[in-house]
């Protein structure tokens, strides 16, 4: 059994669509992230960095694992599913990659463009459009390269499963994906895997918030 710590944000749904996909027992504790819950002392034992999510791998010891880019690493490797072995090491380096490329360039530059687009208390241009246009030039690289394979390290990966929740939040960041065909047709497989639609809706919501809500918690939550 998994326990996976998290909330709904692109980060979050990662984890709980790689479960999904793996068809992995997981057991949900969703976090209230306006309320701080990620900073209290029992979940920095699980994830000194006070972020979601994270996991417990209560069949191996108790072992925790933070960093989503980790946890799809960890649970790729438990199961053998969704990263090529070891004895296949160009066609699993592909997929690190790509799995690299979301970690360090689009949640970074989208999670910014997210925040002075939608958060900042002071509207700054040029930080708005510093960040926007770097991950619309971050859509583009994934277009081409979508235009050479179905998914992005070929077969359809963790790597797919990281980037997915961001780009399909394009719209929250104002980045269009208006041009960039491949990358739309891939949004679309992606949506539509039964696994992902679940991961996504992961955890349940009791209600919809709304933008003025997600705001304010979002303020809370940069201030910390």
């Amino acid at each position: 059994m998994i326990d996976l710590y998290t909330a709904a944000t692109p980060n979050g749904w990662k984890a709980s669509i790689a479960l999904e996909e793996m068809e992995l027992p997981y057991q949900v504790h969703a976090l209230r992230l306006d309320q701080l819950e990620q900073k209290q002392e029992s979940f920095l034992r699980i994830n000194p960095n006070g972020r979601i999510p994270a996991i417990v791998d209560r069949g191996a010891g108790d072992f925790p694992v933070f960093e989503s880019g980790a946890i799809l690493l960890y649970l790729a490797e438990k199961t053998g599913q969704f990263l090529p072995s070891r004895k296949h090491p160009r066609r699993r380096s592909r997929v690190v990659q790509w799995l690299m490329f979301q970690m360090g360039g689009v949640g970074p530059m989208q999670g910014q463009a997210n925040v002075f687009f939608r958060y900042a208390p002071e509207k700054i241009p040029f930080a708005i459009q510093r960040y926007q246009n770097e991950t619309r030039r971050l859509y583009q690289v994934l277009d081409r390269r979508l235009g050479e394979a179905e998914y992005l390290a070929g077969d359809y990966s963790v790597a797919d499963m990281a980037t997915w929740p961001w780009v399909s939040l394009h719209e929250w960041a104002g980045v269009s994906v208006e041009g960039l065909d491949h990358l739309q047709r891939w949004l679309t497989a992606v949506g539509e895997r039964p696994a992902v639609k679940r991961g996504r809706a992961v955890p349940a919501a009791e209600r919809p918030p709304n933008a003025e809500e997600i705001q304010k918690a979002a303020a809370k939550i940069l201030q910390n």
